[in-house]
């Protein structure tokens, strides 16, 4: 029987011969196609400016050092993230600084990250996990109380919007990540969107190593010559990239809409699993990403015998996330225990993630359901 992979991309031969394309002509780097895909970007997210880069890590890195997070300052996230997340912080010299999630929903709540306020909280960075957003709202007045820098991990949740906000509208600026995985992908990549010309020219300069000119303009233009203004970094988007990104944004919803449409089918078909629970589902109004498909396995079984068993029965799957606090480079650095979050602990030993992408049919959920069901029910 033919493996159900976890994830398969959606790209299609429009987006290769684009590719194509740009590999065939002169210039390869940042250029004309990377300022097309920012306009569009930008247009879908209704926002004023995006910012072609490298990963949504440093897009984040960027952000903090714009707004001179460095030593000595603190930044509140989630443990119950992909490590990037905290890495980012790292990078800039910051300390990360952990709250625990809510226990229903995975997500960062802006009434803990309120509390968890200290003299050296210079910003608070969360996440919008699996596709859903946080509180922006929420975390928007908690800025505001404490006058802190807010910027959005949105790594999982480029389509979504929960009180008629998406993300980059309430922040300094939101990240995203075209990573292999991601609902719009050209293998590594990202981005992110911000408020104004003036911080947009501020990154397009950092991503370039901090000069005042870039590639195509030094090529395409009469030779002038360039200066290093700032210290900068290696973070810029490239033309391949972008022409592999451009028209994926045309089918977002629609792609979105179908993974939604997923989702509800597997919430049906393993809902009388005993002892196995799904995290919140998204509150009517809101509108979310679906990026990945995470249930809780039940207490009692092990994790990782149903992950091998699963995937011998032919069907991918993968683990999103072990909490941050309890990876080796976490608890030998700060001294973390699992029960220091417990919550995003609780999460981050009983979930599995399954496969959730367009090209995945109504049958092979119920194939994959059906897989669950009997190593789940075996394993007790």
């Amino acid at each position: 029987m033919e493996k159900i992979e976890f994830f398969k991309h959606n790209l299609t031969e429009e987006d290769l011969d684009r590719a194509c394309q740009v590999m065939r002509s002169t210039f390869l780097t940042t250029g004309p196609q990377v300022a097309a895909f920012e306009k569009k970007l930008a247009q879908y997210l209704d926002s004023p400016e995006a910012v072609g880069l490298t990963s949504c890590t440093g897009a984040m890195h960027l952000v903090l050092l714009k707004h001179g997070i460095g030593e000595g300052d603190e930044v509140i996230t989630t443990p119950m993230t992909f490590v990037a997340t905290a890495t980012a912080i790292l990078e800039a010299g910051a300390t990360p600084v952990f709250v625990d999630v809510c226990p229903q929903s995975g997500l960062l709540l802006p009434e803990a990250v309120d509390a968890a306020v200290s003299p050296k909280t210079r910003a608070i960075l969360p996440v919008h996990l699996y596709g859903r957003m946080v509180d922006m709202r929420g975390f928007a007045r908690v800025a505001a109380k404490h006058g802190l820098l807010l910027l959005e991990d949105a790594a999982h949740c480029l389509e979504g919007s929960r009180d008629q906000v998406r993300p980059g509208q309430l922040s300094a600026a939101a990240c995203f990540s075209f990573y292999a995985t991601k609902s719009m992908t050209c293998g590594e990549g990202g981005a992110l969107v911000c408020r104004s010309p003036e911080d947009a020219a501020w990154y397009r300069s950092a991503r370039h190593h901090g000069i005042s000119k870039n590639a195509s303009s030094r090529y395409t233009q009469k030779y002038e010559h360039w200066d290093m203004e700032m210290m900068g970094w290696k973070y810029n988007m490239d033309d391949i990239q972008a022409a592999l990104l451009l028209h994926q944004i045309d089918r977002l919803d629609t792609y979105r809409q179908r993974r939604q449409d997923l989702e509800n089918l597997y919430r049906e078909l393993l809902a009388d699993v005993a002892g196995l629970d799904f995290l919140e589902a998204p509150a009517p109004g809101e509108l979310s990403g679906h990026h990945l498909l995470t249930v809780l396995l039940p207490p009692q079984v092990d994790r990782d015998e149903v992950i091998r068993l699963v995937q011998e029965m032919g069907v991918g799957c993968a683990v999103n996330y072990r909490a941050v606090h309890v990876l080796r480079y976490f608890r030998e650095r700060y001294g973390y225990r699992p029960e220091d979050f417990p919550n995003a602990y609780q999460i981050g030993q009983r979930t599995i993630s399954l496969p959730l992408y367009p090209r995945l049919t109504e049958a092979e959920v119920t194939r994959v359901c059906d897989t669950l069901k009997k190593v789940v029910s075996a394993s007790k």
